[in-house]
């Protein structure tokens, strides 16, 4: 099984944005793994990107805050395909024990409406050359 082995240390700096105060470790798939996710100190996340409306049953800081700051740094350095980024945020849910009608509702979410995001850093990668 998958597993986060590292606390998430992190600030928050505003409304919907945290900063990491310490580099965070998942490792992808059965543990241990060589396949590991090291996110830096210093990276900024907005945890889970959910609308504000549904912030009372989803807030951005809920039980899957690990798994969305991984996902987080996954579209933003296109560690894996968006594909694979998605799976991974599930995977991680899933070692968080996130209630399962959870899991389903942020997973789909981020199939179906998370190719804007990940579009946006495509874009801003290829503008500025890296």
């Amino acid at each position: 099984m998958s597993q986060f082995t590292t606390p998430l240390v992190m600030d928050k700096i505003g409304e919907k944005e945290w900063i990491l105060l310490k580099a965070f470790e998942y490792h992808v798939g059965c543990y241990p793994s060589t396949e590991i996710i090291i996110v830096p100190e210093g990276f900024h996340t907005d945890l889970a990107s959910i609308p504000k409306i549904f912030w009372p049953i989803l807030p951005p800081d809920g039980p899957y805050g690990k798994a969305a700051v991984v996902h987080d740094y996954c579209y933003r350095f296109a560690c894996y395909n968006r594909k694979r980024s998605d799976q991974i945020f599930l995977e991680g849910m899933e070692v968080l024990k996130v209630e399962e009608w959870k899991q389903t509702a942020m997973f789909n979410a981020v199939r179906l409406f998370g190719w804007h995001a990940w579009n946006k850093r495509r874009k801003e990668q290829y503008e500025h050359g890296q």
